[in-house]
């Protein structure tokens, strides 16, 4: 019996899916230049078909590729070789909105904006907003430990993950965390299950943390013609001890990219602008954004501008969110990457990243989360050229060292999954590496979740079932 005929056996003929053009549309997630068809499409009914497939899979030999939405950027959905996707596109109730707790019990095939909107109705607040949050799911979000434009005053994804249910690569259902606000039961199994890429657990159940929904915000623009100006600017803010909820960056292609494809009304010439929110008390917010304007001109704002309207706020920051669709208008082919480093570094690694452009001869665009020193170099090019690609690689890399040589990191946000791998491997202390692989055999003897991604048992990326 081959082994698609053996899953709908096991799980039933309606919930295993091989057809050609199923399996090629998903055969890739939001990462370009990465797929491998899936030898099917799974769609679990429960918690014990769960069970079953990864039961199988130790047994068989193939793999388990858990998947939300596909916008992850870092090929962590991409399915390895001899592997099966798991989809959980059923998995979409908010069960539990605690107000006397302040939690929600959710499934992970919730969408993140779906979320914000039910929890705001009733005068909460649920702060992670990745980009994608009009699409990706919380399963996702958590896997990756997802940030976003508020990370700077409200943390990630991972500042809002109270507990966890869900299943171990062995076939094992399990649960750790709980509503207590305190709660050191064991070891702090929420945490390491955060941001592990679907390689150490299938998540069924997710209880996160709500906060009250701040009751007023402003939104404003500075504008500079030189962006070490604008890297000024943002130190200068921080060092007067305002936090703001969004403190965004974005470099003159990105501005003139976005502003054809949104209209919005940004400056076409500007060589770089801050896109600032304040929230919380009124009265705060409006001596707030008074002093945060005065400092954007004391370094050298052109000028500045505030939102007079929610709507008009709005906009500003969907115009933000969609930086990456305005600079894919421009090349074939999108690479968007994420590099992070400490806040004082953030203008030195923007003249990185802009030399490294120059000298390769390569068209990249760089926005991001200035307040935390995440920042989005976005390489424009055609892959349809393998000498300009090449250059592209080399590029890349030469940026990850240079995250790395100021105290930074290669991805702050995207994760490492398939894509990043390499580099992972090579920046990092072997040490820290053995580190991750004991945890990842411990817990998934024959590597079959997420089989290649992160950091391998072994050199082999590809798995063939047996």
């Amino acid at each position: 019996m081959d082994l698609v005929s053996r899953l709908r056996r096991e799980l039933g003929a309606d919930r295993v899916d091989d057809r050609p053009e199923v399996r090629a549309l998903y055969a890739y997630d939001a990462t370009p230049l990465l797929r491998t068809l899936p030898l099917a499409v799974i769609r679990p009914a429960d918690v014990e078909h769960i069970q079953r497939l990864l039961l199988l899979a130790n047994e068989l030999g193939f793999g388990v590729v858990p998947r939300g939405a596909g916008t992850g950027l870092s090929a962590g959905a991409v399915p390895g070789k001899g592997s099966v996707v798991l989809l959980f596109p059923e998995w979409n109730r908010i069960e539990e909105i605690d107000t006397a707790n302040a939690t929600v019990w959710v499934q992970p095939g919730v969408i993140t904006a779906q979320l914000h909107a039910a929890v705001e109705a009733q005068g909460w607040f649920y702060p992670p907003d990745p980009g994608s949050m009009r699409a990706c799911t919380i399963g996702g979000n958590v896997a990756e430990n997802a940030g976003g434009l508020r990370g700077l005053k409200y943390g990630v994804t991972k500042h809002y993950v109270l507990a966890i249910e869900g299943v171990l690569p062995t076939g094992e259902w399990f649960r750790s965390g709980s509503k207590c606000v305190k709660d050191v039961a064991g070891y702090n199994l929420t945490d390491l299950l955060v941001g592990s890429e679907g390689t150490l657990a299938v998540f069924t159940r997710i209880l996160l943390r709500l906060i009250p929904r701040p009751p007023a915000s402003e939104v404003l623009l500075a504008v500079f013609d030189r962006q070490v100006a604008a890297g000024e600017a943002v130190a200068a803010i921080l060092a007067e001890r305002i936090v703001p909820a969004v403190l965004e960056f974005m470099d003159r292609i990105t501005i003139r990219c976005v502003e054809d494809y949104a209209r919005v009304g940004l400056p076409e010439g500007a060589e770089a602008l801050l896109l600032i929110e304040l929230d919380g008390h009124p009265a705060q917010v409006r001596e707030e954004a008074d002093r945060v304007e005065r400092i954007c001109r004391a370094a050298g704002a052109g000028f500045t501008r505030r939102a007079a309207r929610p709507d008009e706020a709005e906009a500003l920051k969907t115009a933000r969110r969609a930086a990456f669709s305005a600079l894919a208008r421009l090349r074939p082919t999108v690479i968007l990457e994420d590099a992070t480093v400490p806040r004082s570094e953030l203008p030195g690694m923007v003249a990185a990243i802009q030399e490294i452009a120059r000298r390769h001869e390569i068209l990249i665009g760089v926005f991001g989360h200035a307040g935390d020193g995440n920042l989005h170099p976005t390489v424009l090019a055609d892959e349809r050229d393998p000498e300009e690609m090449r250059r592209v690689e080399r590029a890349l890399e030469e940026i990850f060292e240079a995250a790395v040589a100021r105290g930074g990191t290669i991805t702050g946000e995207h994760g490492v999954g398939l894509a990043k791998k390499p580099f992972l491997e090579r920046l990092s202390p072997p040490g820290t590496l053995e580190f991750m692989r004991r945890i990842r055999r411990a817990l998934d003897p024959n590597e079959v979740l997420n089989p290649g991604k992160v950091v391998g048992l072994s050199p082999r990326c590809e798995h063939e079932p047996r």
